[in-house]
């Protein structure tokens, strides 16, 4: 196969909380870039990947510390341009004949300052032009002397040597981190790194989208692919770029478990089997799913009844496909960097169910993950690419397990029909107010309480619910959405005059880490 080969950035990863941002930053720029961690990379692994740049990420640990991740000697005799970030930058400094230090009083947290020195760096132009730049700050350690060959460029008040570069091999190193919006001026530093390591900027999504079709047709040949279709953005974006592939070689199976949204099953269908003309399985097994889920309260229970009856149906409805060989999964970047532990060691399970989990090995099948290369806003815009319509690109992120996890409690076919019909008056008010494109994710829970309300001259007895709205980026972080009082007035008065059963509505204003923005 003949495809384009993109100049690609490595970032060697030490742990950072935030290495994921540096690569979004790179994307941003057009500029393919792989993140693997310290321990998987050795002068062999370099040599292989053959990048134009390399970045070293921060990390936990301390320099100082005897064992403590190291990058590979070689790399800075391979004359390849390196940025060392925080700890990258302490590293660089140690394994290059500088010196690092722990002590009281240097540590540094959160936002700080720094000012130039008198020395000029083309990685910095467009910095400091109002005679200092706010930067964040994390470290414990500092660097107390700069290697041989670096000169300083920048300084703040507990990091002597915050911005250092030796020009001449093109080594640079910043104790601040570049990637993160408290550093509002950042993304100029990785601009001009990436200029100056010679980049193009070729990494689009229209080439991105040829190189995928190639990719597939000569990964999977004349042989049949099985995709499991829910209509969230990632599998909608797999499964039309496989029919753009491969055709008729394709069959999306789409299991309706009885949990979904207002009208989505319809919607659905309509989308992908009458607007494109993808042969498409709809499994309606909701009496299944809702039977077995009867008199079950515990969320983990109710997650996992879930994931081991999907699998099931999905596996029945796929042995209908003769010939099949492929399966084909929406894998996104984040969900293949996660799989790779920086620390080698198991992660605490928060969500147990997967749509696909485990469903490759049971049914003897080879995977196709078309999308593992991209992180979330770039699957939309291939998306685009596509010709997807933007109700389908733009829509917020659904679970798995549907409904289940908005209805707290035990799930009853009449709180399911409640809890669609309060979601739905919801989204519609996000909609008419021009606020849905803002908010990550929005969405309705009934809560598992009745109380006692008075509605003209009655009484009800009737359940609460709770609006949830989040802002994020890929679900790294989450914070709640500010709606002012108006709309949740409105909205309140709305659900309880057109939703039959519903005489409470709250709204929650809680900040959650991302496995915990869903309700159960």
């Amino acid at each position: 196969m003949t495809s384009q080969i993109h100049d690609r950035l490595l970032i060697i990863d030490f742990g950072s909380q935030v290495t994921q941002l540096i690569a979004r930053r790179l994307r941003e720029l057009n500029v393919y870039c792989e993140i693997h961690p310290y321990q998987k990379v050795d002068a062999a692994f370099i040599r292989e990947m053959a990048p134009r740049a390399v970045i070293l990420s921060g990390g936990p640990d301390s320099v100082t510390r005897d064992g403590s991740p190291r990058a590979p000697q070689e790399i800075f005799e391979m004359g390849l341009p390196i940025l060392g970030i925080c700890y990258g930058q302490q590293v660089m400094m140690h394994q290059l004949g500088g010196k690092v230090e722990s002590g009281h009083g240097t540590a540094e947290f959160g936002r700080a300052y720094v000012t130039p020195t008198e020395a000029k760096l083309d990685i910095l132009k467009g910095w400091f032009t109002q005679g200092r730049e706010q930067v964040w700050m994390s470290h414990g350690d500092h660097v107390s002397e700069i290697a041989p060959g670096f000169e300083v460029y920048g300084t703040s008040p507990n990091a002597p040597f915050a911005i250092t570069a030796d020009a001449s091999r093109h080594f640079y190193a910043v104790q601040f981190h570049p990637e993160v919006h408290h550093t509002p001026n950042g993304a100029k530093l990785y601009e001009n790194f990436v200029k100056l390591a010679g980049f193009q900027g070729d990494w689009t999504m229209g080439a991105y989208r040829e190189e995928a079709i190639a990719r597939i047709r000569e990964q999977v040949g004349d042989k049949k692919v099985i995709c499991g279709l829910s209509g969230g953005v990632d599998s909608s974006v797999t499964a039309i770029l496989l029919h753009e592939a491969i055709g008729d070689q394709l069959t999306c199976v789409f299991v309706d478990h009885g949990l979904l949204r207002k009208n989505e099953s319809e919607e659905v269908v309509a989308m992908f089997r009458d607007n494109y003309n993808i042969q498409l399985i709809h499994a309606d097994e909701s009496d299944l799913f809702l039977g077995e889920l009867d008199g079950q309260s515990d969320p983990e229970t109710k997650r996992k009844i879930i994931g081991k009856l999907f699998i099931d149906v999905f596996q029945k409805h796929a042995d209908t496909i003769e010939g099949a060989e492929f399966l084909a999964q929406g894998t996104l970047y984040p969900d293949v960097i996660e799989s790779v532990s920086f620390s080698g060691g198991p992660s605490v399970t928060i969500k147990s169910h997967h749509n696909v989990g485990g469903l490759p090995e049971k049914m003897g099948l080879k995977l196709v993950e078309p999308l593992r290369e991209l992180f979330k806003d770039e699957v939309r815009a291939l998306g685009r690419e596509l010709g997807l319509p933007q109700s389908f690109i733009g829509r917020h992120p659904f679970p798995g397990p549907g409904l289940a996890i908005r209805c707290p409690g035990e799930i009853t076919r009449p709180k399911l029909d409640i809890l669609r019909e309060a979601d739905a008056v919801y989204i519609d008010q996000i909609r008419k107010h021009g606020l849905y494109d803002e908010i990550w994710q929005a969405f309705v829970a009934i809560l598992p309480v009745r109380t006692v309300g008075v509605m003209g001259d009655g009484r009800t007895y009737d359940y609460a619910c709770a609006l949830r709205a989040v802002t994020s980026v890929d679900g790294m972080t989450a914070d709640y959405y500010p709606f002012s009082h108006e709309f949740l007035g409105e909205t309140a008065t709305r659900i309880i005059n057109e939703v039959p059963g519903i005489n409470r509505v709250t709204y929650d204003i809680t900040s959650k880490p991302p496995g915990t923005i869903e309700w159960e």
